[in-house]
C-alpha cells in the first residue's frame, strides 16, 4: 500500500519525483504529494486523486529542488482529500514526512503531544510522526538522532522518509513492515517503497531491514538501528529491465500481464527440472529438503489469489505427496493459537514478499519452531529474507493490482514442489514422473494457444457485462479456480461474483438461479468430470445461463451449455494453470467493456503491507 520516493543529488528532483509516483501508483492513487526543500523552506504540493492531477498542478507552479520527497497514498485513515494527502508537517513546518503503514498507537500519541500543544490539521496517523519527530529535536539538533528516537515510540509498521529544512541536504528513511529500498548513483541517491521506482536511474540499491534507519545525502548513505547499533548494509542489484514495467504496446498492464504468461511460466520451471529423472531440483530448498521429506504437515498461509494457489497446492501435495495439509488465511492464522510443531513445514505464498499478514504468521510460524518456507516473486523481500529457505517464482515485476501472471508461476512452483517429494518419496513412479515433466514443458505454450484467440471470451463479454451477479463452479482441483475466476471479476469489473464447490451448490446457492444468472461452470474432463455434469443439468433446469469451460473435444458439454470456452489438455493437477486463463481474460473484457479502471480499481491496491 502507498508508493514513496525520494531524490537528493545535484538534478532538479521534482520530475524524478513524479515518475517515480507514476511508477508507484499501483500501490495507491488516492492522492499523492511532494514536499522539496528551497531557500524559502519546504514547500509542500499535495492533491486528492491521482499523479496525474498533482502533476497538472505542479507544472502551474514553477518548482525546482534538488533534494525532495513524494507519496501516492491508498488511504486508511481519514478520507482521501488533498488535506489528508501526504506529505505531512510538523507544527513549525520544519519537518516533511511521508509513510507508508498503520501507527497503532496513534491516538495515545497524538493525545500526549496535543497535551504538550501540539497541533493537528488532519485526519491521518500519520501527522503523528512529524510532531514526534519534532518534539525529540528539543533534546537533539540532529534531525537523524531525532527520527531514530521518535520511531522508538512508535508501535505499527511504518515505511518512512523525513526531510528537514534545517539539514537540507539529508533525507532520513527507515522501515518497520513496508518496504523500504535505498538507490545507490554517482552524486546522487534514492529511496523508494519499491525498486520500480528506480530502476532507470540505477540498479545499485540497499534494502532495509526492520527497525533499521538511514541517512541519505547525495554521496553517502549511513544506517543504523533505532536502538543506535550501526548496520553495515550491502548493496544489491535490480535484476529486472525497464521495459518489464512498461504496458509494450497493451491497453492496460493486466493485459499485458495475463499476455506474459507463457514466459512467466517458462521462467517459473526453467533449470528446475531433471527430464531424465522425471523429477524437479529447487536449489532453494536443497538445505531443508529433509525437513520438508520427514514433514509432519504442511501448512500453507497466504492471502487473496495466493491463498487460492495454495488451496490449489493442498490439492496436489495431499494427492502426490501423501501429507496432510492445512490452508490458512495468514490474516487468520496470525491471530488465533495455531496448534505448530517442530517438524510442520509452513509454506508461506506471497506476491510482493511484503503483505502484512503473510509476514505475520512467517513469524508466529518460527516462534513456534516449524520451519518457514517463502513462496514469493519479489528478489529481497522480507518474507524472503526472513524464510529459512524458499522459491522465488521468478514471475518479474506485477503492476497491476488484480494478480494473474503471478497466480500461475505460483501454481507452477507447487506443482514442482510436489513433484520433487512425490518422487523422493516413491509415490510417483520415473515414467510417471517423465510424463508430468513432459506435460509441464507444454504448458507455456498451451497457455499461448488460448491467448491466441479470444473472440469468443469477447463475445460472451458484451453479452453479460451488464449483469450485476455471476456464480462461478467448479470441482476438485477446478473449485479453486472457480473461487479465483469469482475474485477477478469482482476486483475489477464491481460485479459480484460468488465462487464455489459445484457440489454444494445445491445446498443453498441454487435458490440464487434463474433465467438472469450467468452461472460460469469450470468443466474440464478430469475425474470429477461425470459430476460436474449432474451440476450443469441441475443449472439448467433452472434456465441458469451456462457458460463452460471445457476442453477442445468435448461436445457433451456444448449441447448443455449457452456458451462454450475451449481449452486444451493437461494433467488434472496442471489444468488449473490452463482453466483460469479464460477467466482472467473474461474479468478483464467484462470490466473494459464496463469502464472500469482495470489497473487500478477502486478501494484496491497492490502490495497490502497493512492489516
Amino acid at each position: 500500500m502507498c508508493g514513496i520516493v525520494g531524490y537528493v543529488g545535484l538534478k532538479n528532483s521534482i520530475p524524478i519525483l513524479v515518475e517515480g509516483l507514476k511508477r508507484l501508483e499501483y500501490r495507491g492513487y488516492d492522492s499523492a504529494g511532494i514536499a522539496t526543500i528551497t531557500k524559502s523552506g519546504i514547500q509542500v504540493y499535495k492533491k486528492a486523486g491521482k499523479v496525474s492531477e498533482l502533476e497538472k498542478y505542479i507544472k502551474s507552479n514553477e518548482i525546482s529542488s534538488p533534494l525532495g520527497i513524494g507519496h501516492t497514498r491508498w488511504a486508511t485513515h481519514g478520507e482521501p482529500t488533498d488535506v489528508n494527502a501526504h506529505p505531512h508537517y510538523d507544527c513549525t513546518e520544519t519537518i516533511s514526512v511521508i509513510h507508508n503503514g498503520i501507527i497503532e498507537n496513534y491516538q495515545t500519541l497524538k493525545k500526549k503531544l496535543e497535551e504538550s500543544g501540539h497541533i493537528f490539521k488532519t485526519d491521518t496517523d500519520t501527522e503523528t510522526i512529524p510532531h514526534l519527530i519534532e518534539e525529540m529535536l528539543k533534546h537533539t539538533n540532529d534531525i537523524f538522532t531525532a527520527v531514530r528516537l521518535a520511531l522508538n515510540e512508535v508501535e505499527g509498521t511504518y515505511g518512512i522518509a523525513v526531510i528537514s529544512k534545517k539539514e537540507p541536504d539529508k533525507i532520513i528513511a527507515a522501515r518497520k513492515g513496508s518496504p523500504i529500498v535505498i538507490g545507490i548513483g554517482e552524486n546522487e541517491n534514492f529511496v523508494a517503497s519499491d525498486p520500480a521506482a528506480l530502476i532507470q536511474y540505477t540498479r545499485q540499491v540497499i534494502y532495509l531491514s526492520d527497525g533499521e534507519v538511514s541517512c541519505i545525502t547525495k554521496d553517502n548513505v549511513i544506517t543504523r538501528t533505532i536502538y543506535d547499533e550501526e548496520i553495515k548494509k550491502h548493496i544489491e542489484e535490480i535484476t529486472f529491465d525497464l521495459e518489464h514495467i512498461e504496458k509494450g504496446g497493451f491497453d492496460h498492464f493486466m493485459l499485458k500481464e495475463i499476455h506474459e504468461q507463457p514466459e512467466t511460466l517458462r521462467n517459473a520451471i526453467r533449470g528446475r527440472i531433471l527430464m531424465e529423472e522425471g523429477t524437479a531440483k529447487l536449489g532453494g530448498l536443497s538445505e531443508v529438503t529433509d525437513l520438508i521429506m520427514n514433514a509432519r504437515r504442511f501448512i500453507i498461509t497466504a492471502c487473496g489469489t495466493s491463498w487460492h494457489a495454495g488451496l490449489v497446492g493442498k490439492y496436489m501435495l495431499e494427492q502426490y505427496a501423501k501429507v496432510p495439509v492445512d490452508v490458512e488465511y495468514a490474516s487468520e492464522f496470525r491471530y488465533r493459537e495455531p496448534v505448530l510443531y517442530q517438524d510442520d513445514v509452513v509454506f508461506l505464498i506471497s506476491q510482493s514478499g511484503e503483505t502484512a499478514d503473510t509476514l505475520a504468521a512467517l513469524r508466529k510460524a518460527k516462534s513456534s519452531g516449524a520451519t518457514p518456507l517463502g513462496i514469493v516473486n519479489v528478489v529481497g523481500s522480507t518474507i524472503a529474507r526472513e524464510s529459512k529457505a524458499g522459491v522465488y517464482i521468478h514471475a518479474g515485476p506485477e503492476i497491476g493490482v488484480a494478480s494473474t501472471k503471478a497466480f500461475t508461476s505460483q501454481l507452477a512452483v507447487l506443482s514442482l514442489i510436489t513433484l520433487m517429494i512425490a518422487r523422493k518419496k516413491g509415490i510417483m513412479s520415473l515414467s510417471e514422473g517423465r510424463q508430468v515433466v513432459r506435460e509441464l514443458y507444454k504448458l507455456p505454450d498451451k497457455v499461448q494457444s488460448i491467448l491466441n484467440d479470444t473472440t469468443q471470451i469477447k463475445f460472451i463479454s458484451d453479452i453479460f457485462h451488464t449483469h450485476k451477479n455471476f456464480l462461478y463452479l467448479g470441482r476438485g482441483y477446478n473449485f479453486p479456480v472457480a473461487l479465483e475466476g469469482a475474485l477477478k471479476l469482482k476486483e475489477i469489473s464491481y460485479i459480484h461474483a460468488e465462487g464455489y464447490p459445484a457440489a454444494e451448490m445445491k445446498h443453498g446457492p441454487i435458490a440464487l438461479i434463474d433465467n438472469e444468472m450467468p452461472v460460469v461452470v469450470i468443466a474440464t474432463k478430469d475425474s470429477t468430470y461425470e459430476k460436474i455434469l449432474s451440476n450443469i443439468q441441475e443449472v439448467k433446469a433452472r434456465k441458469g445461463r451456462i457458460i463452460a469451460i471445457v476442453n477442445e473435444d468435448d461436445h457433451t458439454i456444448e449441447k448443455m451449455s449457452e456458451y462454450v470456452i475451449r481449452i486444451p489438455h493437461t494433467l488434472d493437477f496442471l489444468m488449473p494453470i490452463l482453466s483460469i486463463i479464460p477467466l482472467q481474460l473474461l474479468a478483464y473484457y467484462i470490466a473494459v467493456k464496463r469502464g472500469c479502471d482495470v489497473d487500478q480499481p477502486r478501494n484496491l491496491a497492490k502490495s497490502v503491507t497493512v492489516e
